[in-house]
């Protein structure tokens, strides 16, 4: 595993990088998808369970961002996936740019299923597509059910959201039909999956999803 130091993308079109991105992508049948959320909503927890729950069937790769730090790069490689850690030298999103120099140093020819696990922030990587086939929003149950009404944008360029840390349910106020129905309102074609990754809970639908996704990026 190493490290990289990523800078703003200095091209004029962001939107043009990602589609070029996608097209490549595309062409060799391998699926990127862009994981946001805040800090400390499981990502790297449940990313680390997805690739021991599928590394058999799939090759995986994770591209880590942070502002500094190597040790959710370790963890998912501990966990068996090609990793590379980004450091976005204090930029709050990756975009387009830099996710293509993460791609070109981690390498993805032969990969099925390469995750970019962007920085914790519910705000700014929304605003940027970073070339993902898929884009999906974790949020956790100790955050409150009310989070697509403070950043609806997350949500409305989700294709899926994934609630995490379902087996703390019963300690925190958190009203999943009423988080559901808020979501489905800002994006009613968006795919949920309640699932702890602890327990196991939900991982099956979310997984099948994943492979089915892959599947289709392939066709």
């Amino acid at each position: 595993m190493k490290t990289i130091e990523l800078n703003a993308s200095v091209t004029a079109s962001n939107d043009a990088d990602a589609d070029s991105i996608r097209i490549e992508m595309k062409k060799k049948g391998t699926l990127l998808v862009n994981l946001m959320s805040s800090p400390g909503s499981g990502k790297t927890t449940l990313l680390s369970r997805i690739i021991k729950d599928l590394k058999d069937e799939k090759k995986i790769g994770v591209m880590e961002a942070d502002i500094a730090s190597d040790v959710d790069a370790q963890r998912v490689e501990d966990a068996g996936a090609k990793s590379i850690q980004a450091h976005t030298d204090g930029m709050c999103h990756m975009d387009a740019g830099m996710t293509r120099r993460a791609m070109e140093a981690m390498g993805t020819d032969n990969l099925d299923l390469v995750f970019l696990e962007n920085v914790g922030n519910l705000i700014c990587p929304a605003e940027f597509d970073t070339g993902a086939g898929k884009n999906i929003m974790i949020l956790s149950i100790p955050e409150g059910d009310d989070k697509p009404l403070k950043y609806p944008l997350m949500f409305e360029k989700s294709d899926a959201l994934v609630i995490t840390k379902m087996d703390t349910k019963d300690y925190f106020d958190f009203d999943l039909d009423k988080c559901i129905e808020r979501v489905k309102r800002l994006n009613k074609d968006i795919e949920i999956f309640p699932v702890s990754a602890k327990s196991g809970e939900g991982m099956d639908d979310l997984e099948d999803w994943l492979l089915s996704q892959v599947a289709l990026w392939k066709e």
